[in-house]
């Protein structure tokens, strides 16, 4: 408990200290951030404030979690697989990222491309997964075993949950304070099923992304870009993953699930109907539309993720007891 603790504290610090020397280095450098046509109408004011903040976010989750690792004595090939996950999805975000400023415009990775690389990472925890014949999936009573195909499934998992907060992050504080709370709560489930190790790598994200709220509320100082959603909502399914409880990832998750769904919805209804259901998607952007205050949405939503992390937590506590 106590390294879980000192992680947390550590990747809040080094966020903290990270940031101020990143963001004036950005801005020297004039890399900011390109919006899509349709929301630059809406945020016009932030297209010039710097992204890829998600560096040190990463780089503080990944140098927290490794002092209090081998200070507990919780470097277990588990935890590797994690970080390195992470690190491979940083690199997947930070490339888009980079495409898209020296583009000048909001036109990074192919689709294809991104997905391709998406996929590829993803088969790191899979086949950790497989040949450790943990390919079940429970939740509650319910367990089935999804053998070979278990790798489709972390596909699955990981490239949406990647997505998903990708799409989320649109406005100032909104992907971050949602991971806040996500992370915690997958800190707290790892340490009731003893897995230390994803617990300190857990809050250690909580943590970090907390402190990057400092930055990114509104007016945001610098977004986190693709460098950070990508890394973070892949580093939420793997964790999910590795820790095996993957279908308790949806209640947590509930904000970034609607996004996307949203976004399907939106496209889906489009084509078929030439209609849309949504003012704009993300969701988030509809709620823009229809009159509410960008804080009033980060809020709100930010609230929606406490309350079903919170359930989430308390019914699988009393579960395991």
């Amino acid at each position: 408990m106590i390294m879980i603790s000192v992680a947390g504290l550590i990747a809040l610090i080094l966020c903290l200290l990270f940031g101020i020397p990143y963001i004036d280095f950005m801005k020297k450098k004039a890399y900011s951030q390109y919006l899509r046509e349709e929301v630059a109408k809406m945020h016009s004011y932030k297209e010039k404030t710097p992204t890829t903040g998600g560096v040190f976010i990463i780089v503080s989750i990944i140098v927290a979690s490794l002092i209090a690792l081998f200070m507990a004595q919780k470097v277990t090939t588990g935890a590797m697989i994690v970080l390195m996950t992470l690190i491979f999805y940083t690199f997947t975000g930070f490339e888009d990222d980079i495409k898209k400023i020296k583009a000048h415009q909001n036109l990074g990775l192919s689709a294809r491309a991104k997905l391709l690389l998406q996929i590829a990472v993803a088969m790191l925890p899979a086949f950790y997964i497989i040949f450790s014949n943990q390919t079940q999936v429970t939740f509650l009573n319910f367990s089935f075993d999804l053998g070979l195909f278990y790798p489709v499934f972390v596909v699955f998992m990981m490239v949406g949950a990647s997505n998903a907060l990708n799409l989320t992050d649109g406005l100032d504080g909104l992907a971050a304070s949602s991971s806040v709370i996500a992370f915690l709560a997958c800190s707290i489930i790892c340490f009731l099923n003893n897995n230390i190790d994803l617990a300190i790598i857990s809050i250690a994200a909580s943590a970090a992304c907390f402190g990057f709220l400092y930055f990114n509320k509104k007016p945001a100082k610098i977004f986190m870009g693709d460098t950070g959603s990508l890394a973070l909502g892949g580093l939420l399914a793997t964790i999910a993953i590795m820790g095996k409880f993957e279908l308790w990832l949806i209640p947590i998750a509930i904000v970034f699930i609607c996004e996307t769904l949203s976004v399907m919805i939106q496209v889906t209804s489009f084509k078929l109907t030439g209609k849309r259901v949504f003012k704009m998607s993300p969701i988030h952007h509809h709620f823009e539309l229809s009159g509410w205050g960008e804080n009033k949405i980060v809020i709100v939503f930010t609230l929606i993720t406490l309350i079903f992390s919170s359930l989430s937590v308390l019914i699988y506590f009393l579960y395991k007891a």
